[in-house]
Protein backbone atom coordinates (compact mmCIF):
# COMPACT_ATOMS: atom_id res chain seq x y z
CA UNK A 1 0.00 0.00 0.00
CA UNK A 2 1.57 3.56 -0.95
CA UNK A 3 1.70 6.65 0.95
CA UNK A 4 -0.58 9.10 0.35
CA UNK A 5 -0.98 11.49 -2.52
CA UNK A 6 -0.29 14.72 -0.30
CA UNK A 7 3.24 12.82 1.48
CA UNK A 8 6.41 11.45 -0.50
CA UNK A 9 8.88 9.77 1.73
CA UNK A 10 12.11 11.62 1.69
CA UNK A 11 15.53 10.40 1.38
CA UNK A 12 16.59 10.54 4.55
CA UNK A 13 13.63 8.09 5.74
CA UNK A 14 14.72 5.68 2.69
CA UNK A 15 18.31 5.90 3.53
CA UNK A 16 17.79 5.03 7.23
CA UNK A 17 14.71 2.27 6.45
CA UNK A 18 17.62 0.65 4.47
CA UNK A 19 19.85 0.29 7.53
CA UNK A 20 20.53 -3.41 8.78
CA UNK A 21 18.41 -4.36 12.11
CA UNK A 22 19.11 -7.11 14.11
CA UNK A 23 18.00 -8.60 17.51
CA UNK A 24 19.98 -9.43 20.70
CA UNK A 25 20.83 -13.01 18.86
CA UNK A 26 21.80 -10.52 16.16
CA UNK A 27 19.47 -12.27 13.78
CA UNK A 28 18.03 -10.12 11.03
CA UNK A 29 15.14 -8.36 11.56
CA UNK A 30 12.72 -7.45 8.97
CA UNK A 31 12.74 -3.12 8.86
CA UNK A 32 8.64 -2.74 8.61
CA UNK A 33 7.72 -1.04 11.54
CA UNK A 34 5.71 -3.40 14.09
CA UNK A 35 6.58 -2.09 17.63
CA UNK A 36 4.17 -4.43 18.88
CA UNK A 37 6.72 -7.48 18.02
CA UNK A 38 9.82 -8.34 20.70
CA UNK A 39 11.75 -8.71 18.00
CA UNK A 40 11.57 -5.39 16.56
CA UNK A 41 11.58 -3.98 20.14
CA UNK A 42 14.99 -5.58 20.70
CA UNK A 43 16.31 -4.12 17.41
CA UNK A 44 15.63 -0.58 18.77
CA UNK A 45 16.92 -1.25 22.57
CA UNK A 46 20.42 -2.88 20.08
CA UNK A 47 20.83 0.57 18.24
CA UNK A 48 20.35 2.26 21.59
CA UNK A 49 22.80 0.63 22.88
CA UNK A 50 25.58 1.26 20.70
CA UNK A 51 25.65 4.55 22.45
CA UNK A 52 26.29 2.74 25.54
CA UNK A 53 28.92 1.55 23.78
CA UNK A 54 30.36 4.38 22.58
CA UNK A 55 30.23 5.51 25.66
CA UNK A 56 32.51 2.77 27.32
CA UNK A 57 35.02 3.11 24.34
CA UNK A 58 35.43 6.54 25.08
CA UNK A 59 36.16 6.69 28.78
CA UNK A 60 38.84 3.91 28.61
CA UNK A 61 40.34 6.18 26.00
CA UNK A 62 40.22 8.77 28.06
CA UNK A 63 41.46 6.86 30.83
CA UNK A 64 44.05 5.47 28.76
CA UNK A 65 45.42 8.54 27.45
CA UNK A 66 45.25 10.42 30.68
CA UNK A 67 46.99 7.49 32.71
CA UNK A 68 50.00 7.40 29.83
CA UNK A 69 50.56 11.13 30.39
CA UNK A 70 50.65 10.98 34.10
CA UNK A 71 52.66 8.26 34.52
CA UNK A 72 54.97 8.01 31.32
CA UNK A 73 55.69 11.63 31.27
CA UNK A 74 59.78 11.97 31.32
CA UNK A 75 60.80 13.66 34.41
CA UNK A 76 61.79 16.87 34.64
CA UNK A 77 65.17 17.92 35.69
CA UNK A 78 65.55 19.75 39.47
CA UNK A 79 64.56 23.68 39.41
CA UNK A 80 63.33 24.06 36.29
CA UNK A 81 60.31 26.20 35.84
CA UNK A 82 59.81 26.59 31.84
CA UNK A 83 56.38 25.03 30.80
CA UNK A 84 56.64 21.55 29.45
CA UNK A 85 56.51 21.02 25.57
CA UNK A 86 53.43 21.33 23.41
CA UNK A 87 51.59 23.58 26.57
CA UNK A 88 50.70 25.64 24.54
CA UNK A 89 49.49 23.25 21.43
CA UNK A 90 47.25 21.31 24.97
CA UNK A 91 45.32 24.46 25.83
CA UNK A 92 44.67 25.47 22.10
CA UNK A 93 43.22 22.00 21.28
CA UNK A 94 40.95 22.56 24.38
CA UNK A 95 39.80 25.63 23.42
CA UNK A 96 39.28 24.39 19.72
CA UNK A 97 37.12 21.14 21.18
CA UNK A 98 34.94 23.86 23.17
CA UNK A 99 34.40 26.04 20.12
CA UNK A 100 33.38 23.00 18.31
CA UNK A 101 31.04 21.92 21.52
CA UNK A 102 29.47 25.84 21.13
CA UNK A 103 28.83 24.99 17.50
CA UNK A 104 27.19 21.33 18.05
CA UNK A 105 24.81 23.57 20.76
CA UNK A 106 23.52 25.68 17.76
CA UNK A 107 22.85 22.90 15.78
CA UNK A 108 20.96 21.06 19.27
CA UNK A 109 19.31 24.60 19.28
CA UNK A 110 17.91 24.38 15.98
CA UNK A 111 17.27 20.76 15.77
CA UNK A 112 15.22 20.94 19.28
CA UNK A 113 13.22 23.66 17.10
CA UNK A 114 12.73 21.72 14.02
CA UNK A 115 11.42 18.44 16.37
CA UNK A 116 8.93 20.71 17.98
CA UNK A 117 7.71 22.63 14.81
CA UNK A 118 7.29 19.22 13.53
CA UNK A 119 5.31 17.39 16.47
CA UNK A 120 3.04 21.25 16.64
CA UNK A 121 2.16 20.16 12.61
CA UNK A 122 0.71 16.96 14.07
CA UNK A 123 -1.02 18.25 16.96
CA UNK A 124 -2.55 20.95 14.86
CA UNK A 125 -3.60 18.41 12.02
CA UNK A 126 -5.09 15.86 14.91
CA UNK A 127 -6.94 19.12 16.24
CA UNK A 128 -8.56 19.82 12.73
CA UNK A 129 -9.83 16.09 12.54
CA UNK A 130 -11.23 16.59 15.54
CA UNK A 131 -12.76 19.32 14.70
CA UNK A 132 -14.27 17.49 11.08
CA UNK A 133 -15.41 15.08 13.02
CA UNK A 134 -17.23 16.44 15.82
CA UNK A 135 -19.10 19.14 13.05
CA UNK A 136 -20.26 15.92 11.37
CA UNK A 137 -21.54 14.64 14.48
CA UNK A 138 -23.09 17.68 15.15
CA UNK A 139 -24.66 18.45 11.74
CA UNK A 140 -26.29 15.07 11.62
CA UNK A 141 -27.56 15.42 15.54
CA UNK A 142 -29.14 18.77 14.85
CA UNK A 143 -30.73 17.80 11.61
CA UNK A 144 -32.05 14.35 12.89
CA UNK A 145 -34.06 16.57 15.79
CA UNK A 146 -35.35 18.76 13.51
CA UNK A 147 -37.06 16.29 11.03
CA UNK A 148 -38.16 14.38 14.16
CA UNK A 149 -39.52 17.72 15.73
CA UNK A 150 -41.36 18.17 12.60
CA UNK A 151 -43.06 15.00 12.29
CA UNK A 152 -44.12 15.12 15.53
CA UNK A 153 -45.52 18.48 15.39
CA UNK A 154 -46.12 19.88 12.16
CA UNK A 155 -46.89 16.93 10.31
CA UNK A 156 -49.15 15.86 12.69
CA UNK A 157 -51.15 19.20 12.84
CA UNK A 158 -51.30 19.18 9.06
CA UNK A 159 -52.72 15.44 9.12
CA UNK A 160 -55.52 16.58 11.07
CA UNK A 161 -56.43 19.76 9.36
CA UNK A 162 -56.65 17.42 6.30
CA UNK A 163 -58.28 14.80 7.69
CA UNK A 164 -61.47 15.79 5.24
CA UNK A 165 -59.38 14.84 2.15
CA UNK A 166 -58.11 11.99 2.03
CA UNK A 167 -55.65 12.34 -1.07
CA UNK A 168 -54.10 14.78 0.81
CA UNK A 169 -53.94 13.35 3.87
CA UNK A 170 -51.79 10.52 2.07
CA UNK A 171 -50.05 13.08 0.89
CA UNK A 172 -48.76 14.14 4.23
CA UNK A 173 -48.24 10.52 5.39
CA UNK A 174 -46.28 10.30 2.03
CA UNK A 175 -44.12 13.15 3.82
CA UNK A 176 -44.04 11.61 7.42
CA UNK A 177 -42.33 8.95 6.10
CA UNK A 178 -39.79 10.46 3.75
CA UNK A 179 -38.56 12.55 6.76
CA UNK A 180 -37.80 9.37 8.56
CA UNK A 181 -35.99 8.04 6.09
CA UNK A 182 -34.07 10.84 5.78
CA UNK A 183 -33.38 10.93 9.30
CA UNK A 184 -32.52 7.31 9.54
CA UNK A 185 -30.45 7.10 6.42
CA UNK A 186 -28.46 10.46 8.50
CA UNK A 187 -28.07 8.87 11.47
CA UNK A 188 -25.90 6.40 9.42
CA UNK A 189 -23.30 8.92 8.78
CA UNK A 190 -22.00 9.89 12.08
CA UNK A 191 -19.72 7.25 11.29
CA UNK A 192 -17.59 8.33 14.33
CA UNK A 193 -19.76 8.83 16.81
CA UNK A 194 -19.28 6.67 20.00
CA UNK A 195 -15.40 6.13 18.84
CA UNK A 196 -13.23 5.71 21.86
CA UNK A 197 -10.55 6.69 19.90
CA UNK A 198 -10.13 10.77 20.56
CA UNK A 199 -8.26 13.28 18.03
CA UNK A 200 -8.26 15.28 20.97
CA UNK A 201 -7.00 13.02 23.70
CA UNK A 202 -4.02 12.00 21.08
CA UNK A 203 -3.03 15.80 20.47
CA UNK A 204 -3.39 16.61 23.95
CA UNK A 205 -1.24 13.49 25.12
CA UNK A 206 1.02 14.33 22.23
CA UNK A 207 1.67 17.93 23.36
CA UNK A 208 2.53 17.08 26.95
CA UNK A 209 5.45 14.70 26.18
CA UNK A 210 6.96 16.88 23.61
CA UNK A 211 6.40 19.84 26.19
CA UNK A 212 8.37 18.12 28.57
CA UNK A 213 10.78 16.49 25.79
CA UNK A 214 11.92 19.95 24.52
CA UNK A 215 12.38 21.89 27.90
CA UNK A 216 14.60 18.74 28.67
CA UNK A 217 16.80 19.43 25.44
CA UNK A 218 16.53 22.87 26.40
CA UNK A 219 18.27 22.34 30.07
CA UNK A 220 21.09 19.62 28.60
CA UNK A 221 22.15 22.34 26.02
CA UNK A 222 21.85 25.12 28.63
CA UNK A 223 24.22 22.74 30.88
CA UNK A 224 26.39 22.19 27.75
CA UNK A 225 26.78 26.10 27.08
CA UNK A 226 27.39 26.80 30.69
CA UNK A 227 30.64 24.02 31.11
CA UNK A 228 31.83 25.14 28.03
CA UNK A 229 31.91 28.77 28.56
CA UNK A 230 33.11 28.54 32.37
CA UNK A 231 35.76 26.16 30.75
CA UNK A 232 37.16 29.10 28.43
CA UNK A 233 36.85 31.37 31.50
CA UNK A 234 38.93 28.78 33.91
CA UNK A 235 41.58 28.61 30.97
CA UNK A 236 41.51 32.13 30.43
CA UNK A 237 41.59 32.99 34.60
CA UNK A 238 44.23 29.92 34.86
CA UNK A 239 41.83 28.85 37.88
CA UNK A 240 42.42 25.62 39.13
CA UNK A 241 39.27 24.82 41.10
CA UNK A 242 36.87 26.30 38.20
CA UNK A 243 38.91 23.74 35.43
CA UNK A 244 38.55 20.86 37.58
CA UNK A 245 35.16 21.72 38.48
CA UNK A 246 34.02 21.86 34.93
CA UNK A 247 36.19 19.02 34.30
CA UNK A 248 33.75 17.23 37.18
CA UNK A 249 30.65 18.56 34.78
CA UNK A 250 32.22 17.27 31.52
CA UNK A 251 32.21 14.20 32.62
CA UNK A 252 28.16 14.13 33.40
CA UNK A 253 27.84 16.11 30.22
CA UNK A 254 29.44 13.50 28.27
CA UNK A 255 27.15 10.37 30.49
CA UNK A 256 24.32 12.72 28.99
CA UNK A 257 25.13 13.67 25.64
CA UNK A 258 26.00 9.56 24.74
CA UNK A 259 22.29 9.16 26.53
CA UNK A 260 20.56 11.21 24.25
CA UNK A 261 22.86 10.53 21.00
CA UNK A 262 21.13 6.71 21.98
CA UNK A 263 17.28 7.99 22.22
CA UNK A 264 17.70 9.98 19.06
CA UNK A 265 18.83 7.52 17.18
CA UNK A 266 16.71 4.29 18.36
CA UNK A 267 13.50 7.29 17.83
CA UNK A 268 15.03 7.85 13.96
CA UNK A 269 15.41 4.85 13.07
CA UNK A 270 12.00 3.82 14.24
CA UNK A 271 10.54 6.63 12.53
CA UNK A 272 12.18 6.26 9.10
CA UNK A 273 10.14 2.47 9.48
CA UNK A 274 6.99 4.14 10.22
CA UNK A 275 7.46 6.97 7.76
CA UNK A 276 8.51 4.39 4.77
CA UNK A 277 4.51 2.76 4.86
CA UNK A 278 2.80 4.59 6.97
CA UNK A 279 -0.17 3.47 6.07
CA UNK A 280 -0.82 0.26 7.07
CA UNK A 281 0.39 0.60 10.49
CA UNK A 282 -2.19 3.54 10.88
CA UNK A 283 -4.81 1.52 8.95
CA UNK A 284 -4.30 -1.41 11.14
CA UNK A 285 -4.33 0.36 14.63
CA UNK A 286 -7.15 2.34 14.01
CA UNK A 287 -9.50 -0.11 12.72
CA UNK A 288 -8.13 -2.13 16.33
CA UNK A 289 -9.34 0.88 18.38
CA UNK A 290 -12.44 2.29 16.60
CA UNK A 291 -13.73 -0.88 15.09
CA UNK A 292 -14.87 0.65 11.88
CA UNK A 293 -15.36 -1.23 8.46
CA UNK A 294 -12.14 -0.78 6.39
CA UNK A 295 -13.77 0.43 3.51
CA UNK A 296 -14.41 3.79 5.75
CA UNK A 297 -11.10 3.92 7.06
CA UNK A 298 -9.47 2.92 3.21
CA UNK A 299 -11.50 5.56 2.03
CA UNK A 300 -10.34 8.73 4.13
CA UNK A 301 -6.83 7.30 4.65
CA UNK A 302 -5.99 6.73 0.88
CA UNK A 303 -8.72 9.35 -1.06
CA UNK A 304 -7.85 8.02 -4.60
CA UNK A 305 -10.05 6.86 -7.55
CA UNK A 306 -9.32 3.67 -6.45
CA UNK A 307 -11.74 3.56 -3.52
CA UNK A 308 -15.51 4.61 -3.61
CA UNK A 309 -16.95 6.83 -1.16
CA UNK A 310 -18.68 4.81 1.47
CA UNK A 311 -21.42 6.76 2.05
CA UNK A 312 -22.59 7.85 -1.75
CA UNK A 313 -25.59 5.46 -1.21
CA UNK A 314 -26.71 6.94 1.78
CA UNK A 315 -26.58 10.58 0.31
CA UNK A 316 -28.12 9.47 -2.70
CA UNK A 317 -31.03 8.12 -0.66
CA UNK A 318 -31.22 11.29 1.17
CA UNK A 319 -31.02 13.45 -1.14
CA UNK A 320 -34.08 12.20 -3.47
CA UNK A 321 -35.83 11.66 -0.59
CA UNK A 322 -35.78 15.74 0.74
CA UNK A 323 -36.74 16.47 -3.23
CA UNK A 324 -39.74 14.14 -2.78
CA UNK A 325 -40.73 15.70 0.37
CA UNK A 326 -40.05 19.52 -1.03
CA UNK A 327 -42.26 18.54 -3.75
CA UNK A 328 -44.84 16.92 -1.91
CA UNK A 329 -44.98 20.14 0.05
CA UNK A 330 -45.42 22.50 -2.65
CA UNK A 331 -48.25 20.11 -3.78
CA UNK A 332 -50.44 20.79 -0.52
CA UNK A 333 -49.36 24.07 -0.67
CA UNK A 334 -50.85 24.61 -4.08
CA UNK A 335 -54.04 22.25 -3.13
CA UNK A 336 -54.90 22.39 0.70
CA UNK A 337 -54.36 26.02 1.41
CA UNK A 338 -57.30 27.49 -0.83
CA UNK A 339 -59.31 25.15 0.91
CA UNK A 340 -57.85 24.97 4.39
CA UNK A 341 -56.15 28.07 5.77
CA UNK A 342 -55.22 26.63 8.88
CA UNK A 343 -52.72 24.37 7.08
CA UNK A 344 -50.49 27.32 5.81
CA UNK A 345 -48.89 27.90 9.31
CA UNK A 346 -47.40 24.12 9.71
CA UNK A 347 -46.64 23.97 5.72
CA UNK A 348 -44.51 27.47 6.69
CA UNK A 349 -42.98 25.59 9.53
CA UNK A 350 -42.05 22.47 7.54
CA UNK A 351 -40.79 24.35 4.15
CA UNK A 352 -38.63 26.35 6.98
CA UNK A 353 -37.06 23.04 8.46
CA UNK A 354 -36.20 21.75 4.62
CA UNK A 355 -34.60 24.36 3.86
CA UNK A 356 -32.57 24.03 7.53
CA UNK A 357 -31.87 20.61 6.55
CA UNK A 358 -30.81 20.97 2.88
CA UNK A 359 -27.99 23.69 3.96
CA UNK A 360 -27.10 20.93 6.65
CA UNK A 361 -26.69 18.08 3.73
CA UNK A 362 -24.94 20.27 1.63
CA UNK A 363 -22.57 20.52 4.89
CA UNK A 364 -22.49 17.13 5.64
CA UNK A 365 -21.53 15.99 1.73
CA UNK A 366 -18.63 18.43 1.79
CA UNK A 367 -17.31 17.41 5.17
CA UNK A 368 -17.90 13.81 4.41
CA UNK A 369 -15.46 13.81 1.70
CA UNK A 370 -11.83 12.47 1.88
CA UNK A 371 -10.38 15.39 0.90
CA UNK A 372 -10.62 17.06 4.25
CA UNK A 373 -9.54 14.36 6.52
CA UNK A 374 -7.35 13.01 4.25
CA UNK A 375 -5.47 16.68 3.83
CA UNK A 376 -5.09 16.51 8.09
CA UNK A 377 -3.42 13.23 7.73
CA UNK A 378 -0.61 14.39 5.38
CA UNK A 379 -0.29 17.84 6.99
CA UNK A 380 0.44 15.28 10.34
CA UNK A 381 2.70 12.83 8.45
CA UNK A 382 4.56 15.71 6.57
CA UNK A 383 5.14 17.50 10.23
CA UNK A 384 5.82 13.90 11.52
CA UNK A 385 8.07 12.52 8.69
CA UNK A 386 9.85 15.47 7.58
CA UNK A 387 10.28 18.44 10.31
CA UNK A 388 10.38 15.99 13.25
CA UNK A 389 12.62 13.48 11.32
CA UNK A 390 15.27 16.36 10.19
CA UNK A 391 14.88 17.79 13.94
CA UNK A 392 16.34 14.15 15.21
CA UNK A 393 18.90 14.09 12.92
CA UNK A 394 20.18 17.85 13.72
CA UNK A 395 20.23 16.29 17.49
CA UNK A 396 21.85 13.31 16.46
CA UNK A 397 24.36 15.42 14.91
CA UNK A 398 24.33 17.98 18.05
CA UNK A 399 25.00 14.48 20.36
CA UNK A 400 27.72 13.07 18.39
CA UNK A 401 29.87 16.74 18.18
CA UNK A 402 29.38 17.06 21.87
CA UNK A 403 30.39 13.67 23.09
CA UNK A 404 33.65 14.38 20.57
CA UNK A 405 34.29 17.72 21.80
CA UNK A 406 33.82 16.94 25.66
CA UNK A 407 36.40 13.62 25.25
CA UNK A 408 38.63 15.83 23.88
CA UNK A 409 38.33 18.77 26.20
CA UNK A 410 38.08 15.78 29.55
CA UNK A 411 41.76 14.48 27.50
CA UNK A 412 42.89 18.31 27.61
CA UNK A 413 41.99 19.63 30.76
CA UNK A 414 44.42 17.56 33.59
CA UNK A 415 47.31 18.71 30.86
CA UNK A 416 46.02 22.40 31.09
CA UNK A 417 45.97 22.85 34.39
CA UNK A 418 49.33 20.82 35.17
CA UNK A 419 50.77 24.28 33.32
CA UNK A 420 48.72 26.66 35.59
CA UNK A 421 51.44 28.61 37.80
CA UNK A 422 51.26 27.53 41.67
CA UNK A 423 49.31 29.93 44.05
CA UNK A 424 51.66 30.55 46.20
CA UNK A 425 53.96 32.91 43.14
CA UNK A 426 53.66 36.60 43.74
CA UNK A 427 53.09 36.72 39.92
CA UNK A 428 49.47 37.25 40.52
CA UNK A 429 50.16 40.10 43.39
CA UNK A 430 47.51 42.42 42.72
CA UNK A 431 49.16 45.89 41.63
CA UNK A 432 46.62 48.25 44.13
CA UNK A 433 47.99 46.58 47.30
CA UNK A 434 49.70 48.90 49.52
CA UNK A 435 51.12 46.21 50.86
CA UNK A 436 52.46 45.05 48.20
CA UNK A 437 56.63 45.11 48.91
CA UNK A 438 57.50 45.41 45.35
CA UNK A 439 55.78 49.13 45.22
CA UNK A 440 57.40 50.47 48.14
CA UNK A 441 60.83 51.61 46.79
CA UNK A 442 61.45 53.84 49.86
CA UNK A 443 62.07 50.65 52.13
CA UNK A 444 65.84 50.55 52.81
CA UNK A 445 67.38 47.46 51.61
CA UNK A 446 69.17 45.88 54.63
CA UNK A 447 72.70 44.49 53.96
CA UNK A 448 74.56 41.61 55.94
CA UNK A 449 76.85 43.49 58.47
CA UNK A 450 80.75 43.08 56.95
CA UNK A 451 84.01 43.43 59.00
CA UNK A 452 85.40 46.96 57.95
CA UNK A 453 88.98 46.78 56.43
CA UNK A 454 90.35 48.29 59.85
CA UNK A 455 88.64 45.64 62.32
CA UNK A 456 90.42 42.77 62.79
CA UNK A 457 88.55 38.95 62.37
CA UNK A 458 90.11 37.49 65.57
CA UNK A 459 92.31 38.03 68.44
CA UNK A 460 94.59 34.57 69.67
CA UNK A 461 96.38 37.23 72.24
CA UNK A 462 94.44 36.03 75.40
CA UNK A 463 95.15 32.39 74.17
CA UNK A 464 91.85 31.10 74.15
CA UNK A 465 90.97 31.11 70.24
CA UNK A 466 87.60 32.23 70.38
CA UNK A 467 86.71 34.86 67.27
CA UNK A 468 86.62 38.45 68.47
CA UNK A 469 83.56 40.62 67.58
CA UNK A 470 83.62 43.06 65.24
CA UNK A 471 84.52 46.61 66.04
CA UNK A 472 81.40 48.85 64.68
CA UNK A 473 81.40 52.44 64.78
CA UNK A 474 79.85 53.96 67.14
CA UNK A 475 76.55 55.59 66.59
CA UNK A 476 75.43 59.33 67.59
CA UNK A 477 73.41 59.47 70.82
CA UNK A 478 69.79 60.37 70.46
CA UNK A 479 68.67 63.22 71.12
CA UNK A 480 64.99 62.58 72.76
CA UNK A 481 61.89 64.94 71.19
CA UNK A 482 59.44 66.37 73.02
CA UNK A 483 55.69 65.19 73.29
CA UNK A 484 54.66 68.26 71.21
CA UNK A 485 57.68 67.73 68.67
CA UNK A 486 56.27 64.57 67.69
CA UNK A 487 53.18 64.94 67.05
CA UNK A 488 53.92 67.46 64.40
CA UNK A 489 54.46 67.24 60.96
CA UNK A 490 57.77 69.16 60.96
CA UNK A 491 59.35 67.08 63.68
CA UNK A 492 58.57 64.27 61.59
CA UNK A 493 60.28 66.01 58.81
CA UNK A 494 63.49 66.47 60.35
CA UNK A 495 63.68 63.68 63.51
CA UNK A 496 62.17 60.65 63.25
CA UNK A 497 61.37 59.27 60.06
CA UNK A 498 57.37 57.96 59.76
CA UNK A 499 56.88 54.69 61.10
CA UNK A 500 56.43 52.21 58.30
CA UNK A 501 55.68 48.39 58.19
CA UNK A 502 59.27 47.70 57.88
CA UNK A 503 58.99 43.79 57.84
CA UNK A 504 57.72 43.86 54.61
CA UNK A 505 60.37 44.91 53.06
CA UNK A 506 62.93 42.25 54.54
CA UNK A 507 64.74 40.28 52.59
CA UNK A 508 67.09 37.35 54.19
CA UNK A 509 70.53 37.33 52.37
CA UNK A 510 72.35 34.25 52.76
Amino acid sequence: MGAPPGYRPSAWVHLLHQLPRADFQLRPVPSGFAPQEQEYQQALLLVAALAGLGLGLSLILIAAYLIRVCCCRPPEPPGTKSPPLGGGCVTWSCIAALLVGCAGIGIGFYGNSETSDGVAQLSSALLHANHTLSAIDHLVLETVERLSEAVKTELTTLEEVLTQRTELVAAARGARRQAEAVAQQLQGLAFWQGVSLSPLQVAEDVSFVEEYRWLAYVLLLLLELLVCLFTLLGLAKQSKWLVIVMTVMSLVVLVLSWGSLGLEAATAVGLSDFCSSPDTYILNLTQEETGLDSDILNYYFLCNQAVSNPFQQRLTLSQRALANIHSQLQGLEREAVPQFPSAQKPLLSLEETLNVTEGNFHQLVALLHCRGLHKDYSTALRGLCEDTLEGLLFLLLFSLLSAGALATTLCSLPRAWALFPSSDDYDDTDDDDPFNPQLLPWLPQRTPLTQPDWAPTTNTAYGHGHPRQACLPALPPLRALSPGRRLTGHARGRGWPERRPLLLGLQVHP
